[in-house]
């Protein structure tokens, strides 16, 4: 295991740089999957699209796991005998909806409308908001699992902005050349990365 990342050494399972950082790529990947669906409708303001939605979207990515652990440290001496297994359902529950979704079958595409699928390069603020606020709410459960962990929360959310900021900016870019091919194996590979750590936490805690 690489250097752990602590500021509360009586609290639970330590995460690592290296945890933290595949914890990271997991939250993000709804956002890389929006990101990858808005540049696909692209047809001209690449780069100010990109800049746009990965700047929402690294920021309320940053802010929901801190809302979640602010609302996690409220209760966390109360409930520390179950910690682990807080922590473990949290990260098992998103990684499962994750996975659910990616699997599951689109919904078919309304030939009345087509606009709806190849729209027009421009985005109002709303909808920026709007997705912001979606893509984040898995986040904000990953942040109450926080308070259970010994983690430095700073570092956590400033990792998890910077990584999704970075990821959706490339998705803008990716969907914009390729197509959303990639959008459902992010969506896997995402789900399956916090189900995972949520069951090394589980286990390091019961052996230790």
């Amino acid at each position: 295991m690489s250097n752990p990342v602590t500021v509360f050494p009586f609290r639970g399972a330590v995460i690592s740089a290296w945890t933290l950082l595949l914890l990271a790529l997991g939250v993000s990947a709804d956002a890389f999957a929006v990101a990858l669906g808005k540049g696909l409708q692209l047809r001209a303001h690449v780069l100010r699209t990109a800049l746009v939605f990965a700047t929402a979207f690294g920021l309320s990515q940053a802010i929901m796991p801190l809302l979640g652990w602010l609302l996690g440290s409220t209760f966390a001496d109360a409930i520390a005998p179950w910690d682990h297994w807080i922590s473990f359902g949290l990260l098992a529950l998103v990684g499962g909806k994750m996975l659910w979704e990616a699997l599951s079958p689109d919904a078919p595409v309304d030939a009345e409308h087509p606009e709806h699928v190849h729209d027009i390069e421009a985005f109002s603020g709303r909808e920026v908001v709007l997705l912001s606020i979606a893509t984040s709410i898995d986040a904000l459960a990953i942040g109450v699992s926080f308070a259970f962990l010994n983690v430095d929360v700073a570092i956590a959310v400033t990792t998890i902005g910077l990584v999704t900021f970075a990821l959706s900016f490339l998705a803008v870019f990716v969907g914009y050349r390729i197509g959303t091919r990639f959008r459902r194996p992010a969506e896997i590979v995402g789900g399956l990365v916090l189900i995972g750590i949520g069951t090394q936490i589980l286990i390091e805690h019961l052996t230790a």
